[in-house]
């Protein structure tokens, strides 16, 4: 898999955990297919935290789906993971 860091945009649905249902990355619309996997890892606080006295277990963590998803409906499938860290997501790892 390769490591990717780029902000997207996931729509989701609020029922079912937050499960990602489609997302958009680099202008392309992503319909996910099916949820391989989905866990809580913790963050590289170092990179990211300036100030480590203020640091909570929530920044800490994120919450991370692998999905099977593709470009559109007739796309090629890729595995991707999804990370939400508050409100904020990103494509973090994918194959594709």
């Amino acid at each position: 898999m390769r490591r990717c860091e780029d902000t997207i945009e996931v729509r989701y649905e609020l029922r079912q955990e937050g499960r990602p249902v489609q997302f958009i990355w680099r202008g392309r619309l992503y319909d996910v297919r099916s949820v391989v996997d989905h866990w809580r890892e913790r963050r590289p606080w170092w990179r990211e935290v300036p100030d480590t006295r203020s640091i909570t277990p929530a920044d800490l963590e994120e919450e991370v789906w692998r999905v099977e998803a593709a470009p559109g409906r007739s796309g090629s499938l890729g595995v991707y993971d999804l990370a939400v860290r508050g409100s904020r997501w990103q494509l973090v790892r994918l194959s594709d």
